[in-house]
């Protein structure tokens, strides 16, 4: 099968299309003819040397996967031959098959097409938990994702904003700021011309919002507990801002806030199985009903997949990028 290697870490121009033998399913795993794979900021960072896979994955990148299920390891069941789904996979997406455990198997919501499907996956498993799950994001209360205009962030705007909560988001354009209000986001703030802390105090009648969806960190911690309210929760999924900051914890203390983070990729299957049929319970309907889409910015071919990286890494798409691989 053909799939995407690279020699050494570096910058984009590292990957090229290697050859290498089809995966074989293991006890509880389904391989998956691959039609598109989304892409995601983790699979940059693994490019660059900084974000390797955990122990047992498959070294190859790619986060989420779309296609067809051509073999079935012993002890699958509810999944077979031909069928389509998407999937959350630890590594081994940029690639024509990959293995894929019957854990995080998701049917292809009615209407979408197996390249939208490939961008569903690792955005929704991390929005859900982490806003959700972790962020405990309970009705009524108030939600801001930083970079609105990413995957991650179009897609916390249109399921926070599905679930009826006010959402507020911050971009670093017009046009981006634009896109977050046509997801739903009842404000979007321009970081490189507004005080977003500013903006949420206004908003909110000096009160602050009770979440925060943070892929930045460094020195916006500190701002994002200003515009926290009481009780209120950061969740960090990325630190793009730098991961060393300094906190005054001494307000974190006399306000009763929480400041938490995590990542996915390492979690035990367990784990991933429970963020799946939550999610097939409560956001697949609304997939399936074009109450929540998914926006792709640009599809590239397998081969153009240095230039996709280089579009991540650019911070221009508003949306998710997709490798199509059939």
């Amino acid at each position: 099968m053909r799939y995407v290697g690279l020699d050494q870490p570096g910058t984009p121009d590292v990957l090229k299309i290697l050859q290498g033998d089809i995966p074989k399913p293991s006890q509880g795993e389904v391989l998956i003819e691959v039609a598109a794979a989304g892409i995601n900021r983790p699979d940059c960072f693994q490019r660059a040397g900084f974000y390797p896979p955990p122990s047992g994955a498959s070294p190859i990148m790619g986060l989420e996967i779309a296609g067809t299920i051509v073999s079935v390891g012993e002890g699958v069941s509810g999944w077979q031959v031909g069928q389509e789904c998407c999937a959350l996979v630890t590594g081994g997406g940029y690639a024509e098959y990959c293995v894929a455990p019957q854990e995080t198997l998701l049917p292809i919501p009615n209407g979408m097409s197996l390249v939208e499907a490939a961008t569903l996956p690792e955005t929704f498993f991390t929005v859900w938990s982490n806003v959700f799950q972790r962020g405990r994001l309970s009705p009524g209360e108030t939600f801001l994702v930083q970079g609105g205009s990413s995957g991650i962030g179009a897609t916390a705007i249109q399921l926070v904003n599905a679930l009826g909560h006010r959402v507020f988001a911050t971009a670093g354009s017009p046009e981006k700021c634009a896109f977050c209000e046509s997801l739903g986001a009842e404000r979007a703030i321009n970081y490189r011309q507004e005080d977003f802390v500013e903006v949420v105090k206004v908003l909110t009648d000096k009160k602050g919002v009770d979440v925060i969806l943070d892929m930045v960190a460094g020195d916006y911690l500190p701002r994002e507990i200003k515009a926290l309210k009481d009780d209120g929760r950061i969740v960090i999924i990325a630190f793009l801002g730098g991961s060393k900051v300094l906190v005054d914890f001494a307000e974190v203390m006399r306000r009763r806030l929480t400041i938490t983070g995590s990542t996915l990729r390492a979690r035990e299957l367990s784990f991933k199985k429970k963020v799946r049929d939550e999610l097939v319970e409560k956001v697949w309907p609304m997939l399936s009903q074009g109450k929540i889409k998914t926006f792709i910015h640009q599809q590239f071919t397998l081969s153009e997949v240095a230039l996709a990286h280089a579009t991540m890494e650019s911070s221009v798409h508003m949306g998710k990028l997709v490798l199509t691989v059939k």
